[in-house]
């Protein structure tokens, strides 16, 4: 059996206090407090913040708090009495989207998956680059999607690639935006404003520092980092900042359209695509995961053969 320490990490996390843990664990507070601060001492580093509010989780207690949960979901699912077929495929498929603005490729295949398997539970985050191959290392997440170019780095990661037609980042900026006055802007003319970019390293942060860094800008001063769309969206409709999306959901969003224009005359982002879908090399992926990637595999296939027009 796990370590019981780890249910009362879990429990404090979902509760934020240590007092509602120990409802949730069903012991004694000074049960919560001993069990934890023993963990962390065995560890050699603080899970949580103590406040006169409650319990916050720190950088390092997030991560341990994600495997913890992760740990005694994987254990439950072992523990359960086979039934069936279908259980191979019941319990929580966790996949992490990076950009976040990528969640529209996810629409159909999710659909499908859920037809097939409607024993599967889904938890789907859009995050940062970083966090997603940082969940994906540690098995809080069971596949990523994402660009290849953010996994390249860590051969512990096995990539499937997935190829859509609509994965391209382009730029954008909001309608009336002085560089659309602009009869031939070049990068240069690029350099004059502040980007948004949904991450300060690989694969958009080395792009967009270098567009600063050619013309003689310094970038610290340019870049806004920001990978939840909405704010990325609002930011780029009230100022002159320019915006990093996926060329798909331009094409697919009427009220889009309606209020931004793709820079279409710039390919800042060639090396970029395509898109992939990330798991562990060395853990053995389950089967809801694998079904997973082969409708996204299948998806992004029944798209190239669709006729144009």
């Amino acid at each position: 059996m796990l370590d019981t320490r780890l249910n009362h990490v879990v429990a404090v996390a979902r509760a934020g206090s240590f007092t509602a843990a120990a409802g949730i664990a069903g012991v004694t507070q000074s049960a919560i407090t001993r069990s934890v601060a023993d963990l962390e001492r065995q560890i050699g580093y603080s899970i949580f913040v103590r406040t006169s509010r409650g319990a916050i989780l720190t950088e390092q207690g997030r991560d341990f708090a994600e495997r913890a949960q992760k740990l005694i979901e994987d254990a439950q699912d072992l523990l359960q009495r086979p039934q069936g077929r279908e259980d191979a495929y019941s319990g929580v498929l966790r996949i992490g989207v990076c950009p976040a603005s990528m969640e529209f490729c996810l629409i159909n295949p999710l659909e499908q998956l859920l037809r097939k398997h409607p024993s599967i539970r889904l938890d789907v985050n859009g995050l940062i680059f970083e966090r997603a191959v940082q969940q994906l290392r540690n098995g809080s997440i069971d596949v990523a999607v994402g660009f290849e170019a953010a996994f390249v780095d860590w051969p512990d990661l096995r990539r499937q690639r997935i190829a859509l037609e609509d994965d391209r980042a382009v730029m954008f900026v909001r309608r009336g935006h002085p560089i659309l006055e602009v009869r031939r802007p070049t990068v240069k003319t690029l350099a004059k404003f502040d980007f948004v970019s949904p991450s300060d390293s690989r694969p958009y942060g080395a792009a967009i520092r270098a567009l600063y860094e050619d013309h003689g800008v310094d970038w610290r001063k340019r870049i806004h980092v920001v990978d939840f769309f909405p704010v990325v969206k609002r930011i780029v409709a009230t100022t002159d900042a320019v915006g990093v999306m996926m060329a798909g959901f331009a094409d697919r969003s009427a009220s889009f359209r309606n209020q931004f224009v793709a820079l279409d005359a710039f390919d800042l982002f060639a090396e970029i695509s395509p898109m992939c879908c990330a798991v562990r090399a060395r853990w053995e992926v389950k089967p809801a995961a694998r079904a997973f990637i082969t409708f996204m595999q299948n998806g992004a296939a029944a798209r190239r053969r669709r006729p144009s027009g």
